[in-house]
């Protein structure tokens, strides 16, 4: 799937001259954690975040005021973060370095770059200018409609084979000398492994079956160079 697919669209957004009021007023009405920031012809110039707002002088949380000596060296940098931490426009705080996508975007590429560079949302642009937002929120709502839309079977047969199918799937979950079994929508995990981390594996692989009520996981977990029993569920 590409990022177009679930999207926010049109995107809530502000310019860089709004009153830094009004900014926070639409992120906390909308419930969102930052808003691009864009100009008058759409073209994104920076995004505006709740973490360009935690230095404020007005909170007390702008930390150590720069010394006289900061003053007289490095001027620019200390008028710089008292502009962060005291302009009252948006354009004063906002992040002007935009990680942004495109709406042909794959989802594992937005999510990679939400985690690598830590940030919640990413504007959508086309041609430099903001089509829309795809936020780890839009990810979620993503994820709710994807759980609702399986159809589950109530064969048992069947769910057996689907667990089964499953595993043939997972290179870590191959063999092991695990059997499996279905009644009445329960899954009964039998057998044992070497590895705790591949009998939890395989509970949560049985469980993600679209028809599974229950996973009974009856595996043993046995050390593999003494045999000595490291896990047993009936104990």
């Amino acid at each position: 799937m590409i990022v177009a697919d679930i999207m926010t669209h049109p995107a809530l957004a502000i310019g860089p001259e709004a009153p830094l009021l009004q900014a926070i007023r639409l992120m906390t009405g909308h419930r969102v954690s930052g808003l691009p920031v864009v100009g008058p012809e759409g073209q994104i110039l920076g995004v505006l975040t709740e973490g360009d707002l935690l230095r404020r002088a007005e909170t007390g949380t702008a930390g150590d005021q720069p010394g006289w000596l900061a003053g007289i060296l490095r001027p620019g940098h200390t008028a710089q973060q008292y502009v962060a931490t005291h302009g009252r426009r948006v354009g004063d705080v906002m992040t002007t370095e935009v990680i942004a996508v495109t709406e042909d975007t794959s989802l594992a590429d937005a999510v990679d770059l939400m985690q690598r560079h830590r940030v919640r949302r990413l504007p959508v642009l086309r041609d430099g200018k903001l089509l829309g937002v795809v936020s780890r929120a839009d990810l979620v709502r993503h994820l709710g409609e994807v759980l609702a839309a399986e159809t589950p079977s109530t064969d048992d047969g069947a769910l057996q084979q689907a667990v089964l199918d499953a595993m043939a799937r997972q290179p870590w979950a191959r063999g092991h000398a695990v059997s499996v079994a279905a009644k009445d929508g329960v899954v009964q995990l039998d057998g044992c492994v070497f590895d705790l981390n591949a009998r939890e594996g395989l509970g949560v692989l049985a469980d993600n079956v679209p028809g599974v009520r229950q996973v009974e996981n009856r595996i043993v977990c046995i050390e593999p160079y003494s045999g000595t029993v490291t896990y047993d569920p009936a104990a």
